[in-house]
């Protein structure tokens, strides 16, 4: 039996300057920093990156980042690349959130460059999916993870995938206080691994995580990773605070 660790991850979006962010990763790091069993991450903004990873010395709570250019370098104003994501402290970046896909332009094709250009600096790249409640209630949920999924993944294979994380987000629970039921989460997540097992083979399916993100928050986390298939959360608003995420995280202890 494949032992998938679980992810817990703080999206902090475009919230708190570097002081802020300082602050918030010490504190995180007094309630959350020594825990075992789960992994941590944290994406704070660009500029808080350096410093929040120097905060963090001596946790294990990782450093990830929002966002990412697939291009190593060049004439990209506002762009940052895999590799001064690396040397700013980051273990992790997020690709195609649903917020970089409705306001900026993300594409399945921009999400398959960054995702290959991450694995090929060693960042561990969280591919976000998801549908809108649209598309689900049209009974599109499937075929809309399933384009997303292997457009995603393109020209990628497993031997480069071994890292990858899947954050399942339904649109429509991201920041709206809906969250879908643990039942619902599950079919999704044992959807996406059977068809991970289709495209990269069982042995890799079984070893990736899963993430649901979609309104997480201390008093639904413990249902949600009961579920065989949830290997973690993608927290957004509720990771602002440390308290709260804390909670969160250790949701084993309940």
């Amino acid at each position: 039996m494949t032992t998938r660790i679980p992810l817990i991850a703080g999206n902090w979006k475009m919230y708190k300057n570097v002081s802020e962010s300082v602050q918030t990763a010490d504190r995180l790091k007094e309630l959350a920093g020594g825990v075992t069993g789960v992994e941590v991450m944290i994406a704070p903004t660009f500029p808080a990156l350096f410093p929040v990873s120097k905060a963090l010395q001596g946790s294990l709570i990782s450093v990830g980042a929002q966002n990412m250019h697939w291009e190593k370098e060049g004439a990209y104003t506002g762009e940052i690349s895999a590799a001064m994501l690396v040397a700013a402290g980051c273990r992790y970046v997020i690709i195609g959130h649903s917020e970089r896909r409705e306001y900026f332009g993300e594409s399945d094709e921009t999400v398959n460059e960054k995702i290959a250009a991450a694995v090929q600096t060693q960042l561990i790249p969280i591919m976000c999916i998801g549908e809108s409640e649209k598309q689900r209630e049209a009974g599109e949920t499937f075929s809309v993870l399933d384009k997303q999924l292997k457009m995603g993944l393109k020209g990628l294979f497993a031997d480069a995938l071994q890292n990858l994380v899947i954050a399942y987000e339904p649109i429509w629970a991201i920041g709206t206080g809906k969250t879908a039921t643990s039942e619902q989460a599950q079919e999704v997540h044992l959807f996406l691994r059977s068809k991970l097992t289709e495209m990269q083979g069982e042995s890799l399916a079984k070893g990736i995580r899963i993430l649901y993100g979609g309104s997480v928050k201390p008093q639904n986390i413990a249902e949600l990773m009961a579920m065989p298939d949830i290997d973690g959360a993608l927290v957004g608003g509720a990771s602002l605070d440390a308290e709260t995420f804390s909670k969160i995280v250790h949701y084993q202890s309940k």
